[in-house]
C-alpha cells in the first residue's frame, strides 16, 4: 500500500455562527508596537489597561473617557487634549461588522493556533478600521485603521498579563491638576494620538 502525505494544515475560515460582540472587562497590562509606514515610523511601549475605569497608560499618555493627557516629564508639563472614544481597542464597537472568524496557527490539535475574529467599521472624518479580538477572553491583538489626515497605522498587543497592583499607576501627576483642555477642530482618537507618541519617540522628544 503507497503511503499517502499528510495534508497541511492551513489558515481557514471557521464556518460557524456569527462572532458576538464583546469587550474584555480584565485589567493588565500588555507589550504595545505602533506602525506608521507612511511616516516610516516603528515604536514598542509598555501599556496598561485598567477596565474598571476605562483607563489607558501608554509612556506618556494618560488617556481616559473623551480626554487625555500628554506628559513632558523632563520638563514637568501637561496637555489635556481632547479623545474621540468611538473606538477603545479593548471592545468591539456596537456598529462594527463581523468580517472573518479564523483560526492563527492550526486547529490540529491544542496549543497549535488560537481562535480570532476579525471586525471591521468607520472612524470619524472618513476613516475606517479593522480589528482582530481572540474568540475566548476578547483579547485585542491587532488593528488597523487609515486616517486621510494621516495615512496607515498598525496597533498590535501582545504578551498580557493580567492584573493590575497599582491604580496611581493611571492617574495624571500633580502638574497636570491647572491643565485646561485645549481646543481642536478634530479631536484625537486612539490611533492618532498613538500615531503622535510614535513620530515622538523616534525624533527623541
Amino acid at each position: 500500500h503507497s503511503l499517502r502525505p499528510k495534508s497541511p494544515n492551513f489558515l481557514f475560515p471557521v464556518t460557524s455562527d456569527l462572532p458576538q460582540y464583546c469587550g474584555t472587562d480584565l485589567s493588565g497590562a500588555a507589550t504595545c508596537q505602533v506602525d506608521t509606514p507612511g511616516r516610516r515610523s516603528w515604536s514598542v511601549f509598555c501599556c496598561s489597561y485598567d477596565a474598571f475605569g476605562t483607563r489607558w497608560r501608554i509612556l506618556a499618555l494618560f488617556l481616559f473617557q473623551k480626554v487625555y493627557y500628554e506628559i513632558d516629564w523632563l520638563k514637568s508639563s501637561c496637555k489635556k487634549k481632547p479623545l474621540d472614544t468611538a473606538f477603545i481597542p479593548m471592545q468591539v464597537p456596537f456598529d462594527a461588522h463581523a468580517t472573518m472568524q479564523m483560526f492563527l496557527g492550526s486547529s490540529a490539535s491544542w496549543g497549535m493556533g488560537v481562535l480570532v475574529n476579525s471586525w471591521s467599521g468607520v472612524l470619524p472624518n472618513n476613516g475606517y478600521y479593522t480589528g482582530v479580538f481572540t474568540e475566548i477572553g476578547c483579547i485585542p491583538m491587532t488593528f488597523f485603521s487609515y486616517m486621510p489626515t494621516s495615512g496607515w497605522s498598525m496597533i498590535s498587543t501582545f504578551n498580557w498579563v493580567l492584573g493590575n497592583t497599582n491604580p496611581m499607576d493611571f492617574a495624571p501627576p500633580s502638574f497636570c491638576a491647572k491643565s485646561k483642555l485645549e481646543v481642536t477642530e478634530t479631536p484625537d482618537n486612539m490611533f492618532t494620538a498613538l500615531q503622535a507618541l510614535a513620530l515622538k519617540t523616534k525624533r527623541g522628544d
